[in-house]
């Protein structure tokens, strides 16, 4: 015998209007989503590098103190070691940075002004020569000679004629030069404040991991530094030895060049070592262009294949195509500026983003082992 109730529900349920199906595949969901992240990180990328821009009356200094204090830091931590008190310490440290920063500048700059006028003329010649083998190319890289000449004499012309200029630029100069020294010296002296106020400002229990994070970054900023200062020093002596063996002109300054060209790694290094081996092209013959063009390359493979791995393996180690991409960036975005500040800003994120991935991956080695033990604990307590 049928109930009633039993049709009238079987009724209602044949009314029910079925779910319809999703315009898209699972698969083009997940890849919107995904793109959908990507566009929010951009944008907010973009805000970023914006505010850099409009803001880097005070955010170059700021860079430029991490750079000073990550180049001597172990020195402060020894003098700290030493039971100095914090403050003299870091007030040494800034006095041997302004000394190490001064004199290689003065030394570098005192080296290509001596000898710039020499290396233009000699790149000049290189350009004749190569212009009879390789036409156009030796003609463009002529070009290029004459308009560097011509930059800069209509910048010491600029610099001559418009002085209240010129001494703007200077005292911009030296405004954020003092300003950056005196955020070095926070940044050495207070360093363990910093870290207890972002264990106190972080939110819930993440203030181990943004410790960790910061860590991270700012040993990748040392380890760029001082490694890259080691490499390019000995960079910068063993080419000038030996362009003054080969008794090319200019060597002082090919040095110089050379020791500036390697905090752009990669780029610096093909630049200054091209026009160290068209300088002996153009003064020495071919043949000495061939011995320099080997001392390039020995450097080279000294630097890729025996300092790198002793000195930068584990501090700083990235693809040879992300640091030309943030070169490229940097360059972009304030130039020659930029692309000395950008490898350094970009083995900071990396080791960053290095240290989100190892917290992951142990998190959810944890959640894994949580489950595996879950079910074997139920059995054992059955």
């Amino acid at each position: 015998m049928r109930n009633d109730s039993d049709e009238n529900r079987r009724g209602v349920e044949g009314e029910r209007p079925r779910p319809s199906s999703p315009l898209l595949p699972i698969e083009a969901r997940r890849a919107g989503a995904w793109c959908l992240v990507a566009l929010l990180i951009a944008a907010v990328l973009a805000v970023g590098v914006w505010l850099c821009v409009e803001l880097s009356a005070a955010v170059t200094p700021v860079l430029l103190a991490l750079l000073g204090s990550g180049l001597l830091g172990p020195l402060y931590r020894r003098l700290v070691a030493m039971k100095l008190n914090r403050s003299l310490a870091a007030g040494l440290t800034c006095a041997v940075l302004v000394v190490v920063v001064g004199g290689a500048g003065y030394i570098v700059v005192s080296a290509l002004v001596d000898t710039g006028d020499q290396i233009i003329s000699s790149l000049r010649q290189a350009a004749k020569d190569l212009s009879q083998h390789f036409g156009a190319a030796g003609t463009s890289l002529d070009d290029l000679a004459s308009k560097s000449k011509g930059l800069v004499a209509k910048f010491g012309g600029t610099a001559a004629s418009g002085l209240l200029t010129g001494v703007s630029a200077v005292g911009q100069f030296l405004a954020a030069s003092a300003l950056a020294l005196l955020l070095t010296f926070f940044f050495l002296r207070d360093s363990d404040k910093v870290v207890h106020a972002l264990n106190d400002w972080a939110p819930g229990s993440s203030a181990p991991q943004l410790e960790r994070m910061a860590r991270r970054g700012f040993h990748s900023i040392e380890g760029f530094m001082r490694g890259t200062t080691f490499i390019a020093l000995i960079d910068a002596i063993c080419i000038t030895v030996g362009l003054l063996i080969l008794r090319v002109p200019g060597a002082v300054g090919l040095g110089a060049l050379v020791f500036v060209g390697a905090y752009i790694p990669y780029l610096g290094a093909f630049i200054s070592g091209a026009v160290a081996i068209l300088v002996a092209l153009a003064d020495r013959g071919f043949v000495i262009a061939l011995w320099a063009l080997g001392v390039v390359l020995a450097v080279q493979v000294l630097e890729g294949h025996v300092l790198q791995p002793m000195i930068q393996s584990r501090t700083v180690k990235m693809h040879p195509a992300t640091v030309l991409l943030a070169i490229t960036a940097g360059a972009s975005v304030a130039g020659i500026l930029g692309m000395l500040l950008s490898v350094p800003l970009t083995a900071a994120v990396t080791g960053v983003l290095h240290e989100l991935r190892v917290h992951y991956a142990a998190d959810s080695d944890s959640d894994s082992d949580s489950d595996d033990s879950g079910p074997a604990a139920s059995a054992a307590s059955s």
